[in-house]
């Protein structure tokens, strides 16, 4: 029984689509990817907290090794003191702000990925 060619089927096969797109979906990683203003805003803010982070990390820093001069100033001929400051007073203070500064970071780009991951 031959078919007419109007009547025929024609199948159409692509790429699965995996979920329906909803208009005015909100989604903040698009927003970033094509630079929108949107977009900008997101890095801007993570940019300000990594920024204010350094900061504060500087600041102290600047506590800590501003005052050095002064005190190797004030004992000129106590090397023992000098190398005790540095070995001991400055040293463990540099480490845990290092520490302290890596782990603010990295939380600062976990709660950037957190707000613009898709969910």
């Amino acid at each position: 029984m031959p078919q007419d060619a109007g009547e025929r089927r024609v199948v159409v096969t692509g790429p699965p689509r995996r979920t329906r797109r909803v208009p005015g979906h909100y989604r903040p990683r698009t927003e970033i990817d094509e630079q929108t203003t949107l977009g900008h805003t997101y890095v801007r803010s993570l940019m300000r907290s990594q920024l204010r982070t350094a900061l504060a990390v500087f600041a102290v820093l600047v506590l800590l090794v501003g005052p050095l001069p002064l005190v190797f100033a004030a004992a000129p001929e106590a090397r023992r003191l000098k190398w005790a400051v540095l070995g001991f007073c400055l040293y463990a203070p540099l480490v845990l702000l290092a520490r302290w500064y890596v782990r603010r970071a990295e939380r600062n780009e976990r709660d950037f990925v957190r707000l613009v991951e898709d969910r």
